[in-house]
């Protein structure tokens, strides 16, 4: 069986998303940057495993990188899924992960990187606004897209209205490419993310999974 490990910065709506999924594998850890991230408390009570590598704690970002790939490795896992972690890891971290490493980001990237994605949508006054899970690269927010799903944006939004919507779809989207990776299917090819036996899915948009 597939392992995976899923790293966290806060409360863990997605990571419980993922654990509620029945995915074809096995959580080994949860990890985070913050010891007070409320989504240990929740992973711990379902029997998972869980640690805290406090990024205060180290003088550079290397010196916290190579504590927590050090965590990671322990696990030998297959997968590592980036679960609102709110850390910018830096590229030989990431190179290290290459081709296991996934994050859910909310929005259509490659519109809106970075924090702040739905007030940026607002601001920019688009009528499609979304998440997008992709394979982590050394480019911030900026490697292969894997699948996208789409909320309209309604007159009436701000933040928080939006952001509720788009997080629901969230719930539903990371643990379908969870699911893809772990069942053998899904790969990172030549800088692109492919299905077994499909056309590449980079770029795929997808109505709302509610809908």
């Amino acid at each position: 069986m597939k392992r995976y490990v899923i790293l966290i910065s806060g409360r863990g709506s997605n990571m419980g998303s993922l654990l509620d999924a029945g995915l074809p594998g096995s959580c080994a850890a949860v990890i985070s940057n913050r010891p007070d991230a409320a989504g240990l408390a929740g992973a711990a009570a379902r029997g998972i495993a869980t640690a805290a590598i406090d990024h205060r704690g180290f003088a550079s970002r290397e010196e916290f990188d190579a504590a927590l790939a050090a965590e990671i490795e322990r696990h030998a896992p297959d997968l590592v899924l980036l679960a609102g972690f709110m850390r910018i890891l830096g590229d030989a971290f990431v190179r290290r992960f290459e081709g296991r490493m996934l994050n859910i980001h909310p929005s259509l990237l490659p519109a809106f990187p970075g924090v702040k994605t739905h007030a940026q949508a607002l601001a920019a006054g688009v009528r499609l606004h979304g998440c997008s899970v992709h394979f982590v690269t050394p480019a911030l927010d900026g490697g292969p897209i894997v699948a996208q799903a789409a909320v309209p944006v309604q007159a009436d939004d701000d933040d928080a209205s939006l952001a509720r919507r788009v997080l629901a779809e969230e719930h539903l989207l990371y643990p379908r490419v969870a699911r893809w990776f772990l069942e053998g299917r899904l790969q990172l090819v030549d800088g692109r993310a492919r299905l077994a036996g499909e056309l590449p899915v980079a770029g795929a948009l997808h109505a709302p999974l509610t809908a």
